[in-house]
């Protein structure tokens, strides 16, 4: 993402692209489960004085089969491409459990995705999930007329 000379946009403007954007990902994972998410929010962008926000946008998708998941994340590495997003990272987490990890950045560079496979099954525990986190490139508010 270019951090250099952020666009002029208005936080809903910026808001309403980075749900779109989170509903292309979900579609590529096409799978049906339960949605955790907070829904996009604007936080300042660090390394620039006020004025200048990105959106974050976090969710996960649960209560599928760990099998299914998996199939999803290869749907990812085939899907993000065609739809103009360039996967940069693709291998596992730095954490403890080497969670499957996926990267990508937008056509353009508008947006960011960080996605990782969490099995649960390992420690016992359930559900496993998909974590994604979205996050918008900076941009700054639209000056008043």
């Amino acid at each position: 993402m270019n951090k250099d000379d952020p666009k002029v946009r208005s936080a809903e403007e910026n808001k309403e692209s980075t749900k779109r954007a989170s509903s292309e990902i979900l579609g590529l994972i096409a799978l049906k489960g339960k949605l955790a998410e907070s829904g996009p929010f604007t936080m300042p962008c660090s390394g620039y004085s006020g004025g200048v926000y990105r959106d974050h946008h976090p969710w996960s998708l649960y209560d599928v089969p760990i099998d299914d998941m998996k199939e999803a994340m290869d749907r990812l590495r085939k899907g993000l491409p065609r739809k103009g997003w360039k996967i940069v990272k693709d291998g596992f987490d730095g954490s403890p459990s080497k969670a499957p990890q996926i990267v990508a950045n937008s056509k353009g560079e508008e947006f960011s995705v960080d996605i990782r496979l969490h099995d649960q099954r390992k420690y016992g525990k359930d559900p496993s999930f998909i974590e994604v986190t979205l996050e918008s490139a900076c941009f700054k508010t639209e000056k008043p007329d």
